[in-house]
């Protein structure tokens, strides 16, 4: 079946091209006898009207493109919420692209999304600031940070402290009277795993002696086979100096590591106590509810979005922002038997 035109609609409604095209983009330039006439043939002939074609000839998208790190995982979905209630409130459509954590999918979204002529890119980079972005952003394309803290003046992002995240946690089960205490998470090419783990490190620096040093189990990913996998090797470890304690870089991977003790009998928290991150609706609903790292989901797509909508409708008058969020522990069964919020340590 043929596509209906423009120059049907027209035809049928007894006007001109130009008329059809004012009814659907300027109204109120037509009489209202008129707008009938068009809308009432529009709707008998079933017209759709090629709203990326009237885009392009205008020049200007209604379209942000959003890069995530994967879309499986809950946080990244909770983000998106925020980022789409947001786009959609300012009459905005999201197009959402999953990079797998993968450098080489990042830059083949980064290429369709510019093809798209989207109006801006949301990106929480897999591998720090690759060259297709920066060609993107000098072409005029804004973009904004998403989960990611900008080293530049002239660009927004919107971040948590995560280094922070992962003093909080560590600082917790060390009070808790760990003293052996292990860090799992992976790639550190991913700036927010490296950071979660500069915080768990100055934990165990400033807790002085008596403390052993931090084992370290790194992960090819952030999921929660990934968590299984590391759960067995940390109990492969001589049992005189198995850790006591886990802070896993993402609540998939502490919920991975808690399946596996599980099936392995150890208890948790008796045994071993778990502190994820990001407090998943997941975390608090695992058959041992899960301590962990709680960050602003919905809050941090909301505000990117409102950054980079900002920055294409002010142009030259936009003030760039680097945004940073305050994390929060929250304490479950998995790593204490009492519930309570932790904040900054003192």
């Amino acid at each position: 079946m043929s596509t209906v035109s423009i120059r049907d609609v027209a035809e049928l409604a007894g006007v001109s091209v130009g008329t059809v095209s004012n009814v659907l983009n300027r109204p109120d330039l037509v009489s209202p006898a008129t707008r009938d006439r068009v809308q009432a043939a529009i709707a008998d002939l079933g017209f759709i009207r090629n709203e990326s074609a009237r885009q392009l000839r205008a020049g200007q998208s209604r379209t942000l493109g959003l890069v995530v790190l994967d879309v499986a995982n809950p946080f990244f979905t909770d983000v998106a919420r925020g980022v789409e209630d947001t786009a959609s409130a300012a009459g905005l459509a999201v197009i959402l692209c999953n990079s797998d954590e993968k450098s080489s999918k990042e830059d083949a979204y980064l290429e369709l999304l510019e093809e798209q002529r989207v109006k801006g890119i949301l990106i929480t980079p897999a591998d720090g600031i690759s060259t297709r972005l920066e060609h993107l952003r000098r072409r005029g394309t804004a973009v904004v940070l998403l989960d990611r803290r900008s080293t530049r003046r002239d660009q927004c992002s919107v971040s948590v402290d995560d280094a922070l995240g992962g003093d909080l946690a560590v600082s917790h089960l060390i009070d808790y009277g760990h003293r052996r205490v292990a860090f799992v998470g992976g790639p550190l090419g991913i700036s927010q795993v490296a950071d979660r783990l500069r915080g768990a490190k100055a934990a165990m620096e400033r807790a002085g002696t008596g403390v052993d040093d931090l084992t370290v189990l790194m992960t090819t990913g952030l999921n929660v086979s990934a968590g299984r996998s590391a759960a067995s090797e940390l109990n492969a470890l001589p049992r005189g100096s198995r850790p006591t304690a886990v802070f896993c870089a993402n609540d998939l991977l502490a919920l991975g590591v808690l399946q596996e003790l599980t099936r392995q009998s150890v208890r948790v928290p008796q045994d071993v106590a778990i502190v994820g991150y990001d407090d998943i609706d997941f975390a608090a609903a695992a058959a041992v509810p899960l301590s962990s790292v709680s960050q602003p989901r919905h809050q941090l797509g909301r505000t990117a979005a409102e950054l980079l909508i900002e920055e294409t409708t002010q142009g030259s008058r936009h003030r760039h922002q680097q945004v940073v969020f305050q994390p929060e522990l929250v304490v479950r069964e998995s790593s204490s038997l009492r519930r309570r919020a932790v904040r900054r340590p003192s």
